[in-house]
This record gives structure tokens, C-alpha cells and sequence, in this order.
């Protein structure tokens, strides 16, 4: 490991790009294709001063420094000036050295555009045991050698010498000490990991808090590091009171996976429930695309095997296996005043969450990052999320996908248009991606039956005039198919139609006479495969459903308008109660319309994995209800019933149908889960060539 020290400064007699004969130069530092340091911008000047220093870590010497200058052009494409060579190996170790580099383009190779002066320092660089063995073992497997660049401005110093980040979720707490004298608590908690600190909100009288706050560390050492957390009661007008304190140690946790920890407190009452997360920064790669275990033959048969139906019994809960290689972004919004972002990636499968590096100063950002997950539960939804970093505030949100496991296709590198945040509408940019899931069928039935793992992490309900009305129109849709279906029965009795009263009556007649138990299940399977049959022989004339469609195009247009009015009037924290109803009533519209709406879906093929399992649970259940009588049935549900809880006392009571509709999507989810259209300007053959740089 080489440390080269570089100190830019100054240009002289560089080319004109401006029409009044100037040009607003500034300056990029490249090594292997990646950006290392980027100038600040001198207006209106062929001789710029600049005298900026930037230090960065080499470890291929024999790769030379390439030098960028550019025209800056506000709100246009900026113009290419000229570019040089720094070569390394012509340095002489620790000794300080001036440089000029002449400026060249290719397209005119005899044009003077001009130089760049700069004074350079190549240092030898020693660095921890276990990361120059790592480095010597990657240079035997591999005659390349993968550069790693940071860039140490002062700017950005702290930022590049990440070897990782920490993810952390707070849950909950669980019988923490009272320290109030109405034997309750005000707890909150701190987190503290080398200089970093993160303090949660106060949750107000409780013993058992529930935050649900996510965030991140920045991890700078390689063995890790130690959290240190304490939790605290808020005290008003005195000093806090201390709870107690626990420890997690980083050094202990593998990374690239979430960890599930429960913390006892030291020094105090009960424990901490917390989510812990270690990903690797761009510094130390723990896994890109030229490490690709799937393309290892042998390692792809261990994982069929792993999960073939010969080992249907083996570890119920170890569904399947996915693998999702996060590999570029194309025309992401630009987020900064400068007209650029500075991207990363999150990728999320229920309460796994796992990260990216960050690429700066790019709208075209290139990951090549491979993230393995465990399937617990084959009807999850991967969540693909695009941030900018920014170092004062929160990121700011780009874009997300959500992709249904079960609708992928293994193996095909896709584009994805990013959402919004509703994901309801396009944002703007295209995110590729490839995806392999393999999982075995009969563990996903089983699993489908048993209760759905809970997201810790879920924004919060909040009251909407849009989702309020959504919401009733959904409702009243569902409820208009049981009252048409009742008008239409009782049109049959009054003989509106003669020839269909007379068939339903002989119907009516026949059933009756002739009604066993086992017809209900095997009248929902003719349902079933009716629906099937129209589906394969393009006879399916169900019109799709623009209700929500229509109402979720100006959601978020409505939403903004609305928050706004709320912010001018105050009419919102007045009402606060009325609030709370509003909400509620919301969500018990959305739970009765996604009941009814699952129902339907099951029936109409919208999961055929779903419909598949339902037409084997109806085809079982007809069986059973044929050969064996009523009584019998009842009897073994009511002694399973009763006895239930003396055979496990801590099974999760649950329902096993209203578990399997959990897992059929609702119009809505749908609709978020809905792939939109590329834009063909995004397509691979149709991107514009642009200048270097």
C-alpha cells in the first residue's frame, strides 16, 4: 500500500470553452475508472489558482493517476478541456515533486489546450497485519489487482475511510425498571460507538416501549468495534435517571447478515430488542460480481440440493435461497445543488436490510454488489431502495421497487423503473438488477399456513382524504357484489325472467335434495378451475380495475396539498382525537376491502402458487367432507382446539385460513408491485455517448 499526496496548483494557459474567450475550469483525479478527488470550480479564468491537497491510497502503483479538466456549465452538459497522465512509477519514493502535464485530446491531438501543474509526494503506507494478508491473498488468486481509491479531502475524509456500516434497528424494550413514582418510566435510549452517538425519541409512561427507529454507524475499524447503549428515563426539569446499560460487541457478528439480538441491562431491569446489521463499505468488498457463488457450478448444487423435496423435512424454517446482484442505476435524480448525486443502495427482504457503498458525484451510479438473503417466507417482497448520502441530514429518497419473490424470473439481468415512495408513480431513474430464488414448494406451503413475519420497521398511518376515500370506495365495491348478487337471487323468485327463474329452481330443487358437506369445497375448486380455463384460453374478459389506479395518480399531489393547508391552519393538532377516529376508521376501510379483494384474487390467479394450494387444500378437504361424517370432523377440531395449548404452551395461536389470504396481494399492493414500462431512451442500445469523464 502506496499513499500518494497530491497537491493541485495551478492551470495555466488553458483552452477557451466560453464565448467570451474564458472558461470555468475545474479538475478530476481518476484511478481505475473511479473518481478519487474532484476540484473546487475557478469562474471565468485560463489560469486558475487552486492549491487544494487531496491524499489517496494506491495499492497497484504501476496504475497510472488520470487527470480530467473540464468547463463547468450551469444546467448544461460541461465541456470537455483536456486530459493527462500521471505516472507512478516514475516517482521517487518520499521525496516532495513538482509535475507538469500537458493537456491532450484525442480528437485533436495538435491543439495546445494548455497545463496543469501539480507537487506530489509517493509515500510507502503500512497498514494492519490482517489486512495486507487479506490484500496478499487476493493478489494470488488474481494476477488483477482491485484498486481501492479514497479520497481524504477534508471534506470527505471521515466519510471514505469506512470499512463498513452498522445498521441498527431499535424494537422494543421489555420490563424495564420503573422509575417514576407511578411506577412507570419515560425511557429512551443512547447509543455511543467511537465518536458516533445516536439518541432515540422519549417514549412516554411505559415499561415496555416500542420505537421501531432505524439508523446507521459508520464502522472504521476492521475487527469492529464496541456499542456501548444505555437507556435513560426523561426526567423534566431534573437530571435523568440511568436504567441501565448493555454492550454489542461488533467483532462477534458476521457480516453481510441481521442479527436478532436481546440485550439484558447491567445495572438495572429487563432487556433491549434489537436488529444489528454489518455491511461492507466500497473500501473492503465483501462480495461483487466477479465472486459470484452462483456461477460456481458446484455451489449451485449444493443449494438444489439443499432445498430439493428430498429435504422437504429438514429445517422448516429455511425456505429457500436468494441472491440478488445489485448492478447499476441509469439518469437518477439529481439530489445536490451541484446538479449530481451521491447514490447508495438498500436492499431489503422483510426485517433483513443490507447496503451498499456510496458512489459519488454520479447519476449513473455502477454497484456491482452480490446480496445472498435467507427466504423465510416465499411470499415476501424485495425492496430495492435508492438513497442520496448526505452527510448533514437524513438521505434523501431517489426512488424503490418492491419485487414479489414469486415473480421473478432467475437469472435475467432487468431493469426496474424506480417509485416513489407510494409506490404508486415513476420517479425518475432505472435501476438493473439480477435475481435468483430457489426454494422448496413444500416448505413454502407449510410456511404459508403459519403466521407472517411482523416488519419491525413500517411508516407510521397517517390521516389522508385521498386514502380515506380510497379506502370507502374499495369497501363499498366489495359490499356492491354481495348486494347485486342478493338483487339477482331475489329477481329469481319474483320471475323477472322466466327462463332463468325456472332454471334456478330446478337447481335449487336438485342441490338441496341431493347436499352433502363436501360440495362447498368442491363448488370453491370448479370456481377455481373455471377461472383457470379462461385464463389459458384468452377468454378472460375481466376488465381491470381502474378505480385505485385513478385515485393513486394524484395521491401524493392531494397528500402534499393537504399537508401543507394542515401546516397553515393548525386544523389538524386541534382535532387530534377526531384525528385518531379518522385513522382508525381509515384502516378498518383498508382491512374489510383487502379481505374482500384477496378473496377474489385467490380466484382469479392473480398468485397461481396461491391458487395451486388452494385447489389442493379444497380438493382434500372435498375428501375428507365425503368419507367421513360431520360429527367426526368437529369432533377432532374441538379436541385439537382444547388440547392445543397442553401440547405446546407457546404455540402462536393463529388461523390458518386468514394466514394463507395474508399472503394473497390486495388490489393496492398489486398495483405497488406493479412493473412500469422503461422508457426506451434508458435502454442500453439507445444511451448517449457523452465526453469522458
Amino acid at each position: 500500500m502506496y499513499q500518494l499526496d497530491v497537491t493541485l496548483r495551478r492551470g495555466q494557459n488553458l483552452a477557451a470553452r466560453d464565448r467570451g474567450g474564458t472558461s470555468d475550469p475545474y479538475v478530476k483525479f481518476k484511478l481505475g475508472g473511479k473518481e478519487v478527488f474532484r476540484s473546487k470550480t475557478i469562474h471565468k479564468n485560463l489560469n486558475p489558482v487552486w492549491e487544494e491537497k487531496a491524499c489517496i491510497l494506491i495499492d497497484n502503483p504501476r496504475e497510472p493517476l488520470y487527470i480530467k479538466v473540464f468547463d463547468y456549465d450551469f444546467g448544461l452538459q460541461d465541456d470537455f478541456i483536456g486530459s493527462a497522465f500521471l505516472d507512478l512509477t516514475s516517482l521517487e519514493l518520499n521525496r516532495q515533486t513538482d509535475v507538469t502535464l500537458s493537456l491532450k485530446d484525442s480528437h485533436y491531438p495538435d491543439h495546445d489546450l494548455g497545463s496543469i501543474l501539480l507537487s506530489v509526494l509517493l509515500t510507502p503506507r503500512e497498514e494492519q497485519r490482517e489486512v495486507t494478508m487479506l490484500m496478499r491473498k487476493s493478489w494470488k488468486r488474481s494476477s488483477k489487482f482491485q484498486t481501492q481509491s479514497l479520497r481524504l479531502s477534508d471534506l470527505h475524509r471521515k466519510s471514505q475511510l469506512w470499512r463498513g456500516i452498522v445498521s441498527i434497528t431499535l424494537i422494543e424494550g421489555r420490563e424495564l425498571k420503573a422509575m417514576d413514582a407511578n411506577g412507570l418510566s419515560d425511557p429512551y435510549v443512547k447509543f455511543r460507538l467511537g465518536h458516533q452517538k445516536y439518541k432515540s425519541k422519549i417514549m412516554p409512561k411505559t415499561l415496555n416501549p416500542q420505537w421501531r427507529e432505524q439508523f446507521d454507524f459508520h464502522l472504521y475499524e476492521e475487527r469492529g468495534g464496541i456499542i456501548d447503549i444505555t437507556v435513560w428515563d426523561k426526567d423534566a426539569g431534573k437530571r435523568d435517571d440511568f436504567i441501565g446499560r448493555c454492550q454489542v460487541d461488533l467483532s462477534n457478528l458476521s457480516k453481510e447478515h441481521t442479527h436478532k439480538l436481546e440485550m439484558p441491562l447491567e445495572e438495572g431491569e429487563g432487556c433491549l430488542v434489537l436488529l444489528v446489521t454489518l455491511t461492507a463499505s466500497a473500501a473492503v468488498t465483501i462480495s461483487d460480481l466477479s465472486l459470484n457463488s452462483l456461477e460456481d457450478q458446484k455451489e449451485r448444487e449444493e443449494i438444489l440440493k439443499r432445498y430439493s423435496l428430498m429435504a422437504m423435512f429438514h429445517n422448516m424454517k429455511d425456505v429457500g435461497f436468494l441472491q440478488v446482484k445489485v448492478i447499476r442505476a441509469e439518469a437518477l435524480m439529481a439530489a445536490d445543488v451541484t446538479g449530481k448525486s451521491d447514490p447508495f443502495c438498500v436492499v431489503e427482504l422483510n426485517n433483513d436490510r443490507l447496503l451498499t457503498h456510496t458512489v459519488y458525484k454520479n447519476l449513473n451510479p455502477e454497484w456491482n454488489k452480490v446480496f445472498t438473503f435467507n427466504i423465510k417466507d416465499i411470499h415476501s417482497v424485495l425492496e430495492v431502495t435508492v438513497y442520496d448520502e448526505d452527510r448533514d441530514r437524513s438521505a434523501d429518497f431517489l426512488g424503490k421497487v418492491a419485487i414479489p419473490l414469486l415473480s421473478i424470473q432467475n437469472g435475467e439481468q432487468k431493469a426496474y423503473v424506480l417509485k416513489n415512495k407510494q409506490l404508486t408513480g415513476p420517479t425518475k431513474g432505472v435501476i438493473y438488477l439480477e435475481i435468483d430464488v430457489i426454494f422448496n414448494a413444500v416448505k413454502a406451503s407449510i410456511r404459508t399456513l403459519m403466521p407472517k413475519e411482523q416488519k419491525y420497521i413500517e411508516e407510521e398511518n397517517r390521516l389522508s382524504k385521498q386514502l380515506l376515500v380510497r379506502n370507502f370506495i374499495r369497501t363499498k365495491r366489495c359490499i356492491m357484489v354481495l348486494i347485486n348478487a342478493a338483487y339477482y337471487i331475489s329477481s329469481c323468485f319474483d320471475w323477472d325472467s322466466p327462463p332463468r327463474s325456472l332454471a334456478a329452481f330446478l337447481l335449487f330443487l336438485f342441490v338441496v335434495w341431493n347436499f352433502e358437506l363436501y360440495m362447498i369445497p368442491l363448488a370453491l375448486l370448479l370456481l377455481l378451475a373455471w377461472n383457470y380455463f379462461l385464463i389459458i384460453s384468452g377468454k378472460d374478459n375481466r376488465q381491470h380495475d381502474t378505480v385505485v389506479e385513478d385515485m393513486l395518480e394524484d395521491e401524493e399531489e392531494e397528500d402534499d396539498r393537504d399537508d401543507k393547508d394542515n401546516e397553515k391552519k393548525g386544523f389538524m393538532n386541534r382535532l387530534y382525537a377526531i384525528q385518531e377516529v379518522c385513522v382508525s376508521v381509515q384502516n378498518i376501510l383498508d382491512e374489510v376491502a383487502s379481505f374482500g379483494e384477496r378473496i377474489k384474487n385467490t380466484f382469479n390467479w392473480t398468485v397461481p402458487f396461491l391458487s395451486c394450494l388452494a385447489i389442493v387444500a379444497l380438493f382434500v378437504f372435498t375428501i375428507i367432507l365425503y368419507f367421513i361424517p360431520l360429527r367426526y370432523i368437529v369432533l377432532v377440531w374441538g379436541i385439537n382446539k382444547f388440547t392445543k395449548k397442553l401440547r405446546n404452551p407457546y404455540a402462536i395461536d393463529n388461523n390458518e385460513l386468514l394466514d394463507f389470504l395474508s399472503r394473497v396481494p390486495s388490489d393496492v399492493q398489486l398495483m405497488q408491485y406493479h412493473e412500469l414500462k422503461q422508457d426506451p431512451s434508458h435502454s442500453p442500445s439507445k444511451r448517449k455517448k457523452t465526453n469522458p469523464g
